[in-house]
Formats: structure tokens, sequence, C-alpha cells
């Protein structure tokens, strides 16, 4: 089970129902991010009214354009009710994401983002998840190239 997770929406359209139980359109979100995981393809998310009416209230509009490029943290809640049921489904937290800084002085998150370079040979997947600086970018595949030397 993956914990909460921020994500950066990179367009929202509406789409016809994919389960085909429907004729309903939905407000579908689709991610700057390709992977939830490292090999695992991240799939657009469905809005239902509840997503929808929290993206209404983090973007202060009504309009599915204007939730393009949009940072949303998205969770599992065990609690929620479909038909007479209740199950887990996907949230998106009322409030905007804490975006944090990854610098040296950071010894530990510092080594993880240099783990993480090493791993997929790339920051994407620690600016994701963290802000950089650019200068801060290079230092740290410079570092890491060093210790390849």
């Amino acid at each position: 089970m993956v914990g909460p997770i921020a994500l950066t929406i990179s367009h929202v359209t509406l789409e016809a129902d994919r389960t085909k139980q429907s004729q309903n359109h939905f407000n579908t979100a689709h991610f700057v991010e390709r992977e939830l995981r490292p090999g695992e393809p991240l799939k657009p998310m469905v809005l239902n009214a509840t997503n929808s009416s929290t993206m209404r209230k983090l973007t202060g509009s009504p309009f599915i354009e204007d939730w393009k490029n949009v940072r949303v943290t998205i969770y599992v809640d065990p609690n929620v009710r479909f038909g007479k049921d209740i199950t887990e489904g996907l949230r998106i937290n009322p409030k905007p994401p804490t975006i944090s800084a990854i610098t040296p002085a950071n010894k530990k998150a510092w080594d993880n983002a240099k783990a993480a370079y090493r791993r997929d040979g790339n920051l994407d997947a620690v600016l994701a998840r963290a802000s950089m600086s650019d200068v801060d970018q290079q230092q740290l595949i410079k570092e890491c190239a060093d210790a390849l030397a």
C-alpha cells in the first residue's frame, strides 16, 4: 500500500465511463509523474464529485481547464461510501502539499536524493516529491559522478 503522495496534475479531461457501466462522463486527472514507483505506471484518476469539489476549492475555479499544473496530495480513505457499502477510495487532500527543499545541509535527504539518482540515472523521482535548486542539482550529480571515478 502506498501512503499519501504528492503529484502534479498535468491536465483534466472529461472522459466516458471506462467501466462501461453507464453513459456518464467523468472528470479525469492525468499526472505529470509517469510512475507511482519505479516500473509501476501511474494511471489517470477519475475525479468523483468529492474530489472534483476539492479541486474547485484548491484552485478557486470550477473549470477543469484551470486545474492543470496543480500539486495535490492523494491518499487512500478507508471510509468511502459507494452506494450502501463502505470501501477504500482515493481522495485529494483539501490542503496543498508542502514541498520540502533538498539541500546539502539536510544530509539525510541529500543522501536519499543521491541514492535515487544512482538508482534511476536522473532526478525525476526526487523532483516529483521535493524541490531542489539548479545549483544543488548540479552539485548532487557531480558528487555522484566523483564517487564513481
